[in-house]
């Protein structure tokens, strides 16, 4: 039985950090998933893959992990690279592509 600790990355619809500041723990699946023969439905009879643990730390999560014998993995999260965007360099002389209508 393995986990993997991670913090989840902000969706696309959001412009705030809201539910990105918590540690999230969740099980590996241990069994395949099988598609239904007869509905074609995507299946698994593991009911770990239904479990999401929320924590307000990493070192929370960690301690959870290690007291209860689960071995884990820990995923750091990638920080948003920010570039400056400064809206008077639509109008300059010296820009790299021409301005067009």
């Amino acid at each position: 039985m393995s986990a993997r600790i991670y913090r989840p990355a902000k969706t696309v619809m959001q412009s705030g950090k809201a539910q990105c500041r918590e540690w999230v723990l969740e099980f590996d699946p241990e069994l395949p998933r099988t598609i239904d023969p007869i509905m074609g439905y995507t299946s698994s009879t593991d009911m770990k893959q239904q479990i999401r643990m929320h924590f307000d730390s990493v070192e929370d999560a960690v301690a959870y992990a290690t007291k209860n014998q689960i071995d884990y993995r820990v995923i750091e999260p990638k920080e948003a690279k920010r570039r400056r965007v400064v809206y008077s360099d639509n109008f300059r002389s010296d820009r790299k592509q021409p301005w067009t209508h």
